[in-house]
C-alpha cells in the first residue's frame, strides 16, 4: 500500500508539471493568435512555478512574447515591458543557457529568430535616434551588433550598424565607444574617409587634440585627393589657436582651390583676431568678391574696417597739433565709411542681427547719417523692451 501511495504522488507531480508546461505551449499559441494578454498571464505563471521557472522553453516563449509586444500597436500590450527587445534578447540568451541539448539554439537559427530581432532593434534604434534618445539608440544598436556577430544570426553582417552605433555614441558623449565603432567602419572600408573624420571628431570630444591631429595628418597618404583633410586641419589649428599652422594650410588649400571663399574668410578672421586689420581686409575682401551672400564674410569685413578706424581714432587723440588731428580724424572717418556697405549688407542677409544693428548705429552716428541712426536706434530700443 505504501508503494502505491508513493506512485500516486509521483503521478500527481508529473501531471502538475505537464500542466504547467502545457501553459507555456499555450502561450506560444496565444502569441500567434495575437492574444498577448493571455500569453503573458501563462508565461508569468510558468516563471513562478517550480517545474517551469528554469525550463528553457519558458524563456523562449517569453522572448517571443516580448518581440510580439514590440511589434504590437496596442497600448495595453505595449505597457507589458518597458524595453521589450532587451527583455527578448535576455530571454533567448537564458533559454539557450538552460538548454543543455541545444534544441533552442537550433530553433533560433532555423527560425531566423535573431534575424527578426535584429530588424526590430534597428527600427527601435532608428526611432530612438530620431527622437533624440541617443543613449537608448546606442543600446539598441549595440544589441543588434551582438546579435549579428553571433553564430545564431543567419545572413550577411550589415556594416551600417557600426556607423549607426558610432553616431548614437557621439550624440551620447560616449566618444571612446564611438571611436571603437567608427574604427570598425574604417577597417571594413565603409563610407570611405567619413569614419576617419568621425574618429577625429571623437578624439576632439575627448579633448585629445594630439591624437585628433595624428588621425588627420595620417589621412593624406590614404586619401591623397581629398581636399577636406586640409580643411579639417585648418579648423583644428584655428580652434587650437595655432594660427601659423592654420595659415600655412590655408595657403596650401588656396593653391588647389583658389575660388573657395571660405579659405579667404578663415585667413581674414585669423588676422582680424590678431588685430592685423590690413591683412584681414585683404583676405575678407577676396572672400566677399568670391561669394557676396554670406553674412559672416560681410560682417567680418565691416568689423575689420571699424576696428582699424577705432585704432586710428585712438592714435589721433594723441596728436596735439589741431590741423594734424583734424586730418587724422577725417582719414579715420573715411575708413569707418568703408565699413558701412558691408555692415548694411550683413543686416540685409540677417535682418534681426543685433550685432550688425549696433555696429550700424555707431557708424550712422559717426558719419552723421541722422535719419538712419534714429531708425536703427528705434529698432534696437524696441527689441530691448520686448
Amino acid at each position: 500500500m505504501k508503494k502505491f501511495f508513493l506512485l500516486i504522488a509521483a503521478v500527481s507531480i508529473s501531471i502538475g508539471a505537464m500542466s504547467q508546461k502545457g501553459k507555456v505551449t499555450s502561450a506560444l499559441s496565444f502569441i500567434e493568435q495575437g492574444a498577448l494578454d493571455k500569453a503573458k498571464d501563462a508565461i508569468d505563471q510558468a516563471l513562478v512555478n517550480e517545474s517551469t521557472m528554469a525550463w528553457f522553453n519558458t524563456f523562449y516563449a517569453k522572448g517571443k512574447l516580448c518581440q510580439a509586444v514590440f511589434e504590437s500597436t496596442d497600448p495595453k500590450f505595449k505597457a507589458f515591458y518597458p524595453d521589450p527587445l532587451a527583455e527578448a534578447y535576455a530571454s533567448y540568451q537564458k533559454a539557450m543557457e538552460l538548454d543543455q541539448k541545444g534544441t533552442i539554439k537550433k530553433k533560433i537559427i532555423t527560425g531566423m529568430v535573431y534575424n527578426s530581432l535584429a530588424v526590430n532593434l534597428y527600427k527601435q534604434g532608428s526611432d530612438q535616434f530620431e527622437a533624440k534618445n541617443y543613449a537608448g539608440a546606442l543600446s539598441s544598436f549595440e544589441t543588434q551588433i551582438k546579435i549579428t556577430e553571433s553564430e545564431m544570426y543567419a545572413g550577411a553582417v550589415d556594416t551600417g550598424m557600426y556607423y549607426n552605433a558610432g553616431l548614437a555614441a557621439v550624440n551620447s558623449d560616449k566618444f571612446t565607444e564611438a571611436i571603437k565603432y567608427f574604427e570598425k567602419c574604417a577597417e571594413m572600408g565603409y563610407m570611405g574617409i567619413t569614419p576617419y573624420f568621425q574618429i577625429y571628431a571623437s578624439y576632439l570630444g575627448l579633448k585629445d587634440t594630439v591624437k585628433a591631429e595624428s588621425i588627420l595628418t595620417g589621412l593624406s597618404s590614404k586619401f591623397p585627393d581629398n581636399k577636406n583633410i586640409t580643411l579639417q586641419l585648418i579648423d583644428l589649428y584655428i580652434k587650437s589657436n595655432r594660427n601659423d599652422e592654420a595659415l600655412k594650410y590655408i595657403n596650401v588649400a588656396k593653391e588647389s582651390d583658389p575660388g573657395n571663399s571660405t579659405l579667404f574668410f578663415a585667413a581674414g578672421i585669423i588676422y582680424l583676431n590678431e588685430n592685423k586689420y590690413d591683412e584681414a581686409i585683404v583676405e575678407l575682401t577676396k572672400s566677399v568678391e568670391l561669394k557676396s551672400d554670406l553674412y559672416d564674410s560681410e560682417y567680418g569685413l565691416g568689423a575689420a574696417y571699424i576696428n582699424k578706424a577705432a585704432d586710428m581714432f585712438k592714435a589721433a587723440n594723441e596728436i596735439v597739433d589741431v590741423k594734424k588731428y583734424t586730418a587724422s580724424i577725417d582719414v579715420a572717418n573715411a575708413v569707418y565709411a568703408k565699413a558701412l556697405p558691408y555692415m548694411e549688407k550683413a543686416l540685409e542677409l540677417k535682418p534681426d542681427d543685433t550685432f550688425a544693428m549696433r555696429s550700424l548705429k555707431e557708424l550712422y552716428y559717426r558719419l552723421k547719417e541722422t535719419d538712419k541712426y534714429n531708425a536703427i536706434k528705434a529698432k534696437l530700443d524696441a527689441m530691448d523692451n520686448k
